[in-house]
């Protein structure tokens, strides 16, 4: 089973979880625990996972999606909580120190069995592609290259079940009717738009959330 745990986004689930502008959450899939991006505050971010009892040292590698601040605010912070991971950057972001180790993707690749990335697209932002029963679960930063260049780079390992993170001004929608869960969180504009068209498949994001697949 994959499961997704966002830990940072701009709503809450719970009332002693803090929401805040950004987005990150911990995967735990095939005897791994990754954290995606790093939301903006690395206090807010390690308050809201020992809130859900998420212990950082848990965590094995880190995946970010762009260097934007509401992704990488908090990755400092955590560092100093857990040094021991391995850092896997797009190709733009650079100068990240004491992490273990540290790779950069500009291409579509196996990160490690059953992990995939898209690769820095449009020179900015790489997606993850992790494997599960159903398909391809999608985790996306922000979106900000076009929607079909992202879905055209993680097809390449798989269809697609699953999409979670931020959609920015997406509003292709009929690339998503083959896609059978939509969670839209952080920089979002068309959520409505997307609940609308995609009432059956769709979740709600917010720090908390926990979506297993």
């Amino acid at each position: 089973m994959v499961k997704i745990q966002i830990v940072y986004d701009n709503t809450t689930t719970m009332s002693d979880l803090e929401p805040d502008w950004g987005f990150a959450a911990v995967i735990d899939a095939h005897s791994k625990k990754l954290l995606f991006d790093t939301g903006g505050d690395g206090k807010i971010l390690l308050n809201n996972m020992h809130a859900l009892n998420i212990e950082p040292k848990t965590i094995s590698d880190v995946f970010i999606s762009h260097n934007h601040y509401d992704h990488i605010g908090g990755l400092a912070y955590f560092l100093n909580e857990n040094n021991s991971v391995t850092l896997h950057n797009p190709i733009s972001f650079r100068g990240v120190k004491h992490a273990q180790e540290v790779h950069y993707y500009d291409k579509p690749q196996e990160i490690f069995p059953h992990f995939y990335t898209t690769g820095e697209l449009d020179g900015i932002e790489q997606a993850l592609a992790i494997e599960s029963e159903k398909g391809l679960v999608i985790i996306v930063g922000c979106s900000h290259p076009d929607m079909s260049l992202i879905l055209k780079a993680a097809e390449q390992f798989g269809n697609i079940h699953a999409i979670i993170g931020g959609l920015h001004g997406f509003d292709q929608y009929e690339l998503f009717k083959n896609i059978e869960v939509i969670c839209p969180t952080h920089c979002t504009e068309h959520k409505k738009e997307i609940k609308k068209i995609y009432a059956d498949k769709y979740t709600d994001g917010g720090v908390g959330r926990l979506i297993e697949i």
